[in-house]
């Protein structure tokens, strides 16, 4: 379990390093957010989850990104990390495609998809353990199916809805028995 701890004591440094830098240089960072259509900024995919706007975006994404991490490393480190990087993907590039212009940046699509990808897996295989994280996910932040809902125009409800339906991709991707064996020997 320690891998996995010291896998997630890496990702909060990584984090709150990367926002101090942002501070640091008056916001120099959000330029690395995805800006829908702008081809310029289709490889920022990768560096937008991990850029936030303020304290309080990253301190509230923080939360929900270490707990459905956790129950997502419930199934091993290599299945949260190919689960992480399918979600950060699939959501990158649909709010690259279809996302309003703005610069979108958060991880608030990834904590989504790991959110829908711990409920969908009790949906695709049906195991004890998967039922059981679905019926916590769903008691506990059931709630956060509203965050797919427009409503503040300042928040990317396309990272959270993209993210959602990566999240439910990935669970159909992951269960397929030719990838379960895949993710065994690694």
């Amino acid at each position: 379990m320690d891998n996995r701890f010291s896998l997630l004591v890496s990702l909060v440094a990584l984090l709150v390093g990367v926002h101090v830098v942002n501070m640091l240089t008056n916001g120099w960072l959000l330029q690395f957010g995805i800006q829908p259509g702008n081809p310029a900024t289709l490889p920022y995919i990768f560096t937008a989850p991990f850029i936030h706007g303020d304290w309080a975006h990253l301190t509230n994404n923080l939360f929900g990104l270490l707990v459905f991490s956790l129950l997502c490393m419930l199934r091993g480190r290599s299945f949260y990390l190919m689960s992480s990087l399918f979600i950060i993907v699939v959501t990158g590039v649909l709010v690259w495609f279809f996302g309003r212009p703005a610069t979108h940046v958060g991880a608030s699509g990834w904590i989504f998809g790991l959110w829908s990808l711990s409920i969908a897996m009790a949906w695709f295989e049906r195991k004890f353990v998967n039922i059981l994280i679905a019926v916590f996910v769903l008691f506990f932040y059931g709630g956060m199916v509203f965050g797919v809902l427009p409503r503040d125009p300042h928040v990317s409800f396309e990272s959270h809805l993209f993210g959602a339906l990566a999240g439910i991709a990935c669970a159909y991707v992951m269960t397929r028995p030719k990838h379960r064996r895949q993710i065994r020997r690694s």
